[in-house]
């Protein structure tokens, strides 16, 4: 193989703090929150996800690239991350039904990538002392300068990003024939939630961010769905008010991830922004209901408030994770509603938690039922 020279690369966090290693792909300089995903598998779907917009995305498997890419394997139309950061980068993929390696991916979508960093370093000091933002520069920009474009880089607290990643034009996806009408308020919508709907005979009008009750309802839905996406759900104002409004009219509706922090914050019920937040494959989550374990795939830094929800009369906690306690899961004890802070539809090996859909089509079958 032949030996090729890569330029030096740096990661600079917000605090001063400085992680070296090489520049994988274009060159250049990119900024966002450092996080990291302590998933195994999956990377292409991760950088597709548009939940990570804005984020620097620190991978803690050491060895990224090495199945290469796939043109079905994606959550949105493009990556979505801000960038990348690895141990060890594959430049050669070993899977059959790979359509391409990652590093022409990243070439061919602008990303900017930064390998051999001493990513266990790196995410050991994350994990100490919180997210924050960052910056990766691969162009040799001095340091002073970096620290000065970085410190005018706004906070992921406030931020509303659901306008950057949701559609413009609204758009249909399932069978047109499906017993079932849904419409989808899309704040950063995953296409496997898509999927995992129309599997269960559920036809879906996808709206965007700024749609309101009254856009969805032209659909004539038989249920109503909020979507996962980026940033703080707190100036989401227009989502909020039309989970209020679905909520008012006693419609059914289920909430996903960012869609779980809107129907808190349309109850009254604040949200807060994590130290670290979850984002992995393998968190463990208890159904309060049912006893039962769950094997989740989490992607969120903003949580609900649990000491609020606890004490509000109309909602009640339906999951817990188990590493911190967090609010994982809630439902509405007076109206058609429930909603969850993982991924139900990612589905990283255990299914554990794919019969929330299930339950979403239940409780429509009952509403439609009792009009009948």
């Amino acid at each position: 193989m032949k030996y090729t020279t890569r330029q030096s690369a740096i990661l600079l966090l917000s605090d001063g703090t400085i992680f070296h290693g090489k520049s994988i792909g274009i060159s250049g300089k990119t900024f966002g929150e450092v996080c990291f995903n302590t998933g195994m598998t999956g990377y292409q779907e991760i950088f597709t996800d548009p939940s990570y917009f804005g984020q620097i995305m620190v991978a803690t498997n050491p060895h990224i690239g090495n199945y290469g890419v796939n043109d079905l394997e994606i959550e949105s139309d493009s990556i979505k991350i801000a960038g990348l950061v690895c141990k060890n980068f594959s430049f050669n993929y070993s899977r059959e039904d790979a359509s391409g390696s990652l590093e022409d991916y990243f070439i061919k979508q602008n990303l900017i990538c930064i390998s051999d960093v001493d990513t266990r370093a790196l995410v050991s000091y994350i994990r100490d002392n919180g997210a924050m933002n960052a910056v990766i520069c691969t162009d040799g920009t001095s340091i002073e300068d970096l620290k000065k474009e970085l410190a005018n880089v706004p906070n992921m607290e406030g931020l509303e990003l659901a306008s950057k990643v949701s559609t413009t034009e609204p758009y249909f996806f399932g069978d047109e024939n499906a017993t079932y009408k849904i419409s989808a308020l899309d704040l950063g919508i995953k296409k496997n939630i898509l999927r995992n709907l129309a599997k269960r005979d559920c036809y879906i009008k996808v709206y965007p961010y700024n749609s309101t009750y009254k856009d969805l309802s032209e659909f004539n839905p038989d249920g109503y769905f909020l979507s996962n996406g980026p940033g703080d759900p707190d100036p989401l104002f227009g989502a909020i008010e039309v989970a209020k409004e679905i909520l008012a009219n006693d419609k059914p509706l289920f909430g996903i991830c960012l869609g779980h922090q809107v129907i808190a914050l349309a109850n009254g019920v604040q949200t807060y922004k994590m130290f670290n937040g979850h984002r992995g494959i393998n968190h463990p989550v208890k159904n309060l209901i049912t006893g039962k374990g769950e094997i989740t795939s989490q992607n969120h830094g903003f949580a609900v408030n649990k000491e609020a929800l606890e004490s509000h009369p109309d909602l009640e906690i339906t999951h817990l994770h188990l590493n911190d306690g967090t609010v994982a899961g809630m439902r509405m004890k007076n109206k058609n509603c429930f909603s969850v802070q993982y991924h139900p539809e990612a589905s990283p090996g255990p299914h554990d938690s794919s019969y929330l859909f299930d339950q979403f089509v239940e409780n429509i079958k009952e509403t439609l039922s009792k009009t009948m």
